[in-house]
């Protein structure tokens, strides 16, 4: 088959961070795995967690809302269909101080885990979320 689709009504969100952030694994639902792939609904209050990667190039999309990233010590503030490409090193932080929800649409290749458990992998962890990984920004740190 030359396509494959998955619909809105189709699409399965679930909670798969520890900031309880919303998300749609696109990249499962449509069996491609060349690219990490996911809708984020980001609401008010909400952040994703702080974190850089070893190898993955990502990119944000804004499709809804009012975006806001910190890339390093850079604070941008973006509209809808903006796109920012983030260097795998770069640390980063997508959240929500506005009053309605945002989402963003994340492209990162090549794909990459993140491994989250075990003492094997604790110094990777500590690099990979440098300030742990429920850290809030100070925008949102009351």
């Amino acid at each position: 088959m030359g396509f494959r689709i998955v619909r809105v009504a189709d699409q399965e969100w679930r909670s798969t961070n520890p900031l309880g952030v919303v998300n749609t694994n696109l990249t499962s639902q449509l069996g491609f795995d060349d690219l990490a792939l996911r809708l984020w609904r980001v609401s008010p209050g909400q952040a994703m967690p702080r974190h850089r990667h070893q190898f993955q190039t990502e990119i944000y999309v804004l499709l809804e809302g009012t975006g806001r990233l910190r890339v390093d010590d850079t604070l941008l503030s973006v509209e809808p269909l903006t796109s920012v490409v983030v260097e795998p090193e770069s640390v980063r932080q997508v959240f929500n101080d506005t009053s309605g929800d945002a989402l963003w649409l994340i492209a990162g290749v090549p794909p990459e885990a993140f491994p989250l458990t075990g003492d094997q992998h604790a110094a990777e962890r500590d690099r990979l979320y440098p300030d742990g990984v429920e850290a809030l920004p100070p925008e949102l740190d009351a």
